[in-house]
């Protein structure tokens, strides 16, 4: 769905976009999932990301999550500064995360969780200089709130309903990969949004959705060629965590028209048949000058009893040059120890 999630509904992956959305699953509703992502398939083909995640419903008001998120960068090849082979080595990192989410009123929830990351991307080599490296490790927390309104009537038997959600996640420490190096941000990120369900009859919802992503982390400054230490226009991004979130939205050496394109806009809307069968489709927008990421993405979801499948597929939006994110696939598989679930 465009890479929605902070304003959509409950689903397996509430840990990922939204945990304050854990608190509105069924009562008993005990959730275990696995996502199977293969990445940048058009230059290599051994590039995925794994996340597995367990939801369960502890009160009527009360929910946890715990999820684990493995990302491999295949077999790289190793060189020297000659451009010798060294040796073959398969960076990957992964993510432990635990979150509870808890009802404030019918409505409304928030949630908390909290993060490890491990980031082992040079494997141990070392660089020029003797600089010996390491693993990168930061622990991170996310802060959200959920709104699920009340179901409404409307003209001809059908109904309506708004959502609206907000994440700010990886709020954490910055990650260094030598012991003497510049330590570098994590992603820390705020996503909000909001959507409405349609319902058209006892059967069929259609479910729109808009939401914006923004880095909260600094814009790198324009240095001056000669002198890299007098900065011509934005901050000085060598700056704290919290002073680099609140710096993030007034940085940027190009004045509030980058400020504007550093927002990344995502939509996405769902067909929904009997909570069974579902249609999507979506697109992301992320301007050129800051990743350029643009692209339209269509899938379908099928439930039968306590199991759920889901399929994405992803097409990148270039006129020009074909993109490394064609043929980009998407899939998971959960399913609901809840024995009361139809």
């Amino acid at each position: 769905m465009g890479d929605v999630g902070v304003s959509t509904t409950v689903d397996a992956f509430s840990m990922f976009w939204n945990p304050a959305k854990l608190a509105f699953l069924d009562d008993d509703d005990q959730i275990l999932s696995i996502s199977y992502n293969p990445y940048l398939s058009r230059l290599v083909p051994d590039i995925n990301l794994t996340y597995v995640t367990y939801n369960q419903k502890i009160s009527s008001n009360q929910a946890f999550g715990i999820g684990f998120r493995y990302f491999t960068l295949g077999e790289i090849q190793f060189t020297d500064e000659n451009n010798q082979n060294l040796f073959l080595a398969e960076p990957n990192e992964f993510a432990i995360d635990a979150g509870y989410s808890l009802k404030f009123s019918e409505n409304l929830s928030g949630a908390i969780a909290l993060r490890y990351i491990y980031s082992n991307l040079t494997q141990g080599q070392q660089l020029a200089g003797g600089i010996q490296t390491q693993p990168g490790q930061a622990f991170a927390a996310d802060v959200a709130v959920y709104y699920m309104g009340n179901e409404f009537a409307m003209e001809g038997g059908q109904t309506g309903r708004f959502t609206a959600g907000a994440n700010i996640s990886n709020v954490g420490n910055k990650i260094r990969y030598t012991e003497t190096g510049r330590a570098d941000f994590i992603p820390t990120n705020l996503r909000l949004g909001g959507g409405f369900i349609w319902g058209l009859d006892q059967y069929n919802q259609l479910r729109f959705h808009l939401e914006l992503n923004k880095l909260m982390v600094p814009t790198p400054p324009i240095r001056d060629s000669l002198d890299p230490t007098i900065i011509t226009a934005g901050k000085d991004d060598d700056v704290n965590v919290i002073r680099g979130i609140f710096q993030s939205f007034n940085d940027a050496p190009g004045g509030f028209s980058e400020e504007l394109r550093e927002y990344i806009i995502n939509t996405g809307v769902e067909f929904l048949y009997d909570n069974t069968f579902a249609l999507r489709g979506g697109y992301q927008f992320e301007h050129e000058s800051k990743g350029g990421r643009k692209y339209f993405t269509v899938g379908f979801g099928l439930r039968y009893s306590s199991l759920t499948f889901d399929f994405s597929y992803l097409i990148p939006q270039s006129a020009i040059v074909r993109s490394p994110l064609e043929n980009t696939l998407r899939f998971s598989l959960g399913f609901n120890f809840n024995s009361n679930k139809k």
